[in-house]
């Protein structure tokens, strides 16, 4: 195969006319030749560090809308299939992620479960690492939540790192918040990068301690803005990731929009592809062609340096996408899950109280960080309940791996007028995690997603609307545009009951993620992020 156009060559920053030669998949040559051909020819995006499962999709299905946004390759955590599969679950995706030409790199988790205060489906200790570390597919020790037991030596801890530097492979960070001193620390460990900088200052003080810096923009979490003015100083060491990004989002566009930001703020266009195509493969040793003589065919063609529509991907020099549409093929496979809970009755979620003042975790639109406020309460027949008229409601964890008393808190900012809506797609144990209005309609959404054995759904009385996710209680067994337009349809239901954040369901995936401070729910109870420890729901004075 020969093909023709303007050469983006980030390595050397030059552009120029000519002409690439594929053979058996690799680039066999590159010649500089004059054509009147103007579309660019440039390496394929990265996304430096996602949880493929956050889409919803299997990596198969994944790989079929992601290519045509010019995505040749992901570095992806599974840690969200391992909290409730192990490492089975991990075999799951790299298997799957095979069938498909996109080059998914998965990591061996860390931090599974990411804390001994939730139910886990799962555990993975240092010998399962081990285990995984010496995999040929496992590319890196995936993101070290636990910088606590960093911070204090805990053995485990620094068992799995140990194996990590054992088998040369990198370490991911996770240390949102963390200066001065507890950051050199975890830093001095051997963790080499951050995908959870909220502020420039933060991020920008990572980055002069030697760590790579990735600048994340998903469905919830979104650090573009914040800290995309570091990239001219830091280009070489910095990324674009998305860490979450549900399916409708996926639709829309990756990577791809990311760099259309930062050209549209002025930056210069090899700095920006630098971060990312090229910073990638370099830090992780990825199995990915960077546009040069002998590489794999790894490679997009996009109509200018602007805005980046695709419209050629090619993988191994396999026309995998063109002009929107996407030649991945369907490929069966199974269905593995865990979830072993009963049917819920009203009085699981009724929760008897005299406070005169509660602790209430206040929701943060754009973040996964949550304050923790003080609020009084609304009682009702001596039992506490949602205040829809000061957008205080109750919210649960429902433990799915087994029957148990829900955990009951109240969170603010969800603005829903009625209804409730609810998930079993709740980070990192993937327990049900439910917002409503009132105890019915929190019962009514709790059992919808028991009979799909997971999912997401909307309830409002006799209307529901629900996405059964049968894949580990986390992912469709459905295509990917299936499963967006369904999505869309649930989160446009969500917001007519009255949410006003612009994801509701990913927002309320991280609320029962302990390791984000401050104040989150596990199915254990309120938990305090900055205390590193289980708190009251009462305030006492």
């Amino acid at each position: 195969m020969q093909i023709q156009g303007q050469i983006v060559d980030i390595l050397n920053k030059r552009i120029f006319s000519g002409e690439i030669t594929v053979e058996n998949g690799k680039i066999s040559s590159i010649i500089e030749k004059e054509h009147n051909v103007q579309e660019y020819i440039l390496p394929g995006f990265i996304d430096a560090h996602i949880h493929i499962e956050s889409s919803m999709l299997v990596p198969s299905e994944f790989a079929k809308i992601a290519v045509l946004h010019g995505t040749v390759a992901t570095i992806s955590d599974p840690h969200e299939i391992a909290n409730v599969l192990g490492k089975d679950g991990v075999y799951y995706m790299i298997e799957n992620g095979k069938k498909v030409p996109l080059k998914f790199h998965f990591g061996a988790p860390s931090c599974v479960p990411a804390t001994f205060f939730e139910t886990a489906g799962a555990v993975i200790d240092s010998e399962e690492i081990k285990e995984l570390m010496a995999h040929p597919d496992i590319y890196y020790l995936a993101e070290m939540m636990n910088y606590p037991g960093v911070l204090f030596d805990d053995t485990a801890v620094l068992k799995k790192i140990a194996w990590a530097k054992h088998f040369n492979k990198p370490v991911d960070g996770h240390a949102p918040g963390l200066r001065g001193e507890p950051i050199k620390k975890y830093i001095s460990a051997g963790i080499s990068t951050d995908h959870e900088c909220f502020t420039y200052d933060e991020a920008a003080e990572k980055l002069s301690l030697g760590m790579k810096v990735l600048i994340r923009e998903g469905s919830a979490a979104k650090n573009f803005e914040a800290l995309i003015d570091l990239l001219s100083e830091n280009y070489e060491n910095m990324m674009f990731c998305s860490d979450d990004k549900h399916p409708d989002d996926l639709i829309v566009g990756h990577i791809n929009q990311l760099c259309a930001r930062a050209i549209a703020k002025g930056f210069d266009v090899f700095k920006v592809l630098q971060v990312a195509c090229v910073n990638p493969v370099k830090h992780y040793k990825m199995d990915v062609g960077l546009l040069q003589k002998n590489d794999a065919a790894d490679f997009i063609v996009v109509e200018n340096l602007t805005d980046f529509k695709v419209k050629q991907t090619f993988i191994n020099g396999e026309l995998v996408a063109e002009n929107g549409k996407s030649f991945v093929q369907h490929v069966d496979f199974e269905k593995p899950n865990n979830f072993n809970t009963s049917a819920k009755v009203l009085n699981d979620f009724k929760i008897e109280s005299s406070a005169k003042t509660i602790r209430v975790i206040e929701a943060l639109e754009g973040q996964l960080i949550t304050n923790e406020i003080h609020c009084a309460p609304k009682i009702v027949d001596g039992n506490l309940v949602s205040d829809v008229e000061n957008d205080v409601l109750k919210m649960a964890v429902v433990n799915r791996y087994s029957d148990a008393e829900p955990a009951i808190a109240f969170i603010k900012n969800f603005g829903l007028k009625k209804g409730a809506i609810a998930s079993s797609v709740a980070h990192d144990c993937h327990n049900i995690v439910v917002v409503g209005t009132t105890d019915e309609e929190i019962l009514n959404a709790v059992n919808l997603i028991i009979r799909n054995t997971g999912g997401i759904c909307a309830v409002n009385g006799d209307i529901k609307k629900s996405l059964a996710l049968p894949v580990a209680g986390i992912m469709s067994d459905k295509d990917g545009w299936k499963t967006g337009k369904l999505y869309q349809e649930i989160d446009a239901m969500a917001k007519e009951l009255g949410s006003s954040l612009k994801a509701p369901f990913m927002t309320l995936s991280f609320m029962a993620l302990l390791v984000i401070p401050d104040l989150k729910l596990s199915d254990k109870g309120l938990f305090s992020g900055k205390q590193f420890a289980f708190t009251d729901l009462e305030v006492y004075w």
